[in-house]
């Protein structure tokens, strides 16, 4: 994966789902959550030439980051899925995906970049990071409906 390359094509289309100043935000090494703001942050070299894809690559190198692919919301009694990204879906979910999954609030989904690396990790935070507990929720590759639409979607997007 081209980090740079897919944090600028992300960026370049999520305003229909996220503001693209805030479409990255950090993890910590226990999936807290940091700062989502990575144009205002200061330190890991940053200086104010810096575009936000150099901001993040920098920032990147010493912290893990989760880029925003867009939103899920789970509607119980039907166990469905609404993805809302660059372009919105519905999916249907066995009930067991639906009580692995569903959380009674809306979460962003997307991939945690492990810091130094391109190697990534599809997940979900909390829609709200004004919380203690916020944290990023690795979504397990069990082969479920979910799963497998989540990573067609990013795969979209990622750039080679």
């Amino acid at each position: 994966m081209d980090v740079y390359e897919t944090i600028k094509n992300i960026r370049a289309s999520c305003d229909i789902y996220a503001e693209p100043n805030l479409v990255a935000t950090i993890i910590d090494e226990n999936y807290f959550m940091g700062t989502n703001n990575i144009g205002e942050i200061e330190g890991y070299g940053i200086t104010k030439e810096d575009s936000y894809e150099e901001k993040f690559m920098k920032i990147l190198k010493e912290e893990n980051i989760f880029i925003n692919f867009g939103m899920l919301a789970f509607i119980p009694m039907i166990n469905e899925c609404d993805i809302y990204s660059v372009n919105d879906e519905t999916i249907k979910l066995t009930q067991e995906e639906f009580e692995e999954n569903s959380d009674e609030k809306e979460v962003f989904f997307g991939i945690m970049i492990e810091k130094n690396s391109a190697n990534y990790i599809i997940g979900t935070i909390d829609l709200c990071n004004c919380k203690v507990e916020s944290s990023f929720r690795p979504i397990e590759n069990t082969n479920s409906n979910l799963y497998k639409k989540l990573e067609e979607i990013i795969n979209e997007r990622i750039i080679s």
